[in-house]
């Protein structure tokens, strides 16, 4: 029973972080929110950099999730000026570019995880749990 208990109490401690988003497709945003309505709280989704950095402020996110490619700031540059002005949220990169040298820049720029769009649905649960244990997580890149 006891175990049970610890079950649930797990189960609520997630639900209790506050992800925001930012990507500039309408479409990735409605998918990431349903992926993760039912363990996590996303309290905003937002569509550029300059967007994220306001959002981020005001809503004070346990994670962030965004893109790299966006208008007005792009995701790179969104994640620096977040660590920057001592945001202490979690960092995830959630892409297109399946290159290893945007990987190394998005942890120079203080992200946790890099997720690429192709494998959402198998990365961004463990590389949000890895980054709020302090850990860093890749999703495979395709050997070149």
């Amino acid at each position: 029973m006891a175990g049970l208990e610890n079950h649930f109490l797990r189960e609520d401690l997630t639900k209790q972080v506050r992800i925001l988003l930012a990507d500039d497709h309408a479409e990735m945003l409605t998918k990431v929110v349903h992926l993760l309505q039912d363990e996590f709280e996303v309290v905003g989704a937002v569509n550029d950099g300059q967007a994220l950095l306001e959002a981020a402020a005001t809503l004070r996110p346990d994670v962030v999730i965004l893109d790299i490619s966006m208008p007005v700031m792009d995701g790179l540059e969104a994640a620096h000026r977040l660590k920057e002005a001592g945001c202490q949220a979690k960092v995830i990169i959630l892409t297109v570019h399946e290159d290893p040298d945007f990987v190394h820049e998005s942890l120079v720029q203080g992200a946790l995880g890099y997720v690429v769009k192709s494998r959402l649905t198998s990365d961004l649960v463990p590389a949000i749990k890895e980054a709020l244990a302090n850990r860093s997580f890749a999703s495979p890149l395709p050997q070149r």
